[in-house]
């Protein structure tokens, strides 16, 4: 049987990669650069967007399950190892984004000298592993996906280069790029159908998977 998530796996990817790119594009409009460090954070607008940024990574871990359910037939070993790469990197930065989305105005309020201090210690040891995380696990995706014939090899290179940028995708608009790629996957989904597995090539006598439709 089907996951309902499968079934609706390009849409779900296509929007919830779209509205990624467009609340990191709020991000960038909304920081007023004119002010310093703590009087940006004190900005509503400003305030909305991270928090709505937090929000998106929850599209976003949506997108990438629904994909893998619909492609997992398809993925195999080394697609699993990618899809495993991609979530623990994803939920990482999400975790550093609510910080930065909910805890961070309380602290520009509270304490404005614990930022302009800088991380260190845990803080920054966390702070680093989900840029890391983000962008390794977006780029093995990417690799993963290609190798075995998850999706297209051009989808998988642009992953890999949305990683790569997505190092700085706690400041915008480095998260965009992340965005529109797995709104293009989404696409590519609803446009081909994308069967669950690969079919039998013809004369193997193999009869051809079952479609996730």
């Amino acid at each position: 049987m089907t996951s309902p998530l499968a079934k609706a796996a390009g849409p779900i990817a296509l929007v919830s990669g779209l509205v990624f790119a467009a609340v990191d594009t709020a991000r960038l409009l909304a920081a007023d650069r004119s002010l310093d460090r703590i009087g940006m954070m004190r900005q509503a607008p400003f305030i909305a967007a991270n928090a709505l940024y937090w929000v998106v990574f929850i599209g976003l871990v949506l997108a990438l399950v629904s994909v893998y359910f619909r492609l997992d037939g398809r993925a195999g070993g080394l697609g699993a190892v990618g899809f495993c790469f991609a979530l623990v990197g994803t939920l990482d930065m999400a975790g550093n984004m609510w910080f930065d989305g909910f805890a961070g105005p309380w602290i520009a309020d509270a304490a404005p000298g614990a930022i302009l201090a800088g991380g260190s210690g845990m803080l920054a040891v966390g702070g680093l592993s989900s840029y890391v995380l983000f962008a390794l696990g977006w780029m093995v995706f990417g690799i993963a996906g290609w190798r075995s014939r998850m999706f297209p090899a051009w989808i998988g290179v642009l992953f890999v280069v949305a990683g790569v940028l997505g190092y700085n995708a706690g400041l915008p608009p480095y998260g965009i790029p992340i965005g529109v790629v797995m709104a293009v996957l989404g696409w590519w989904v609803i446009r081909t159908g994308a069967p669950a597995v690969h079919p039998a090539p013809r004369g193997s006598g193999q009869p051809a998977g079952p479609a996730a439709t």
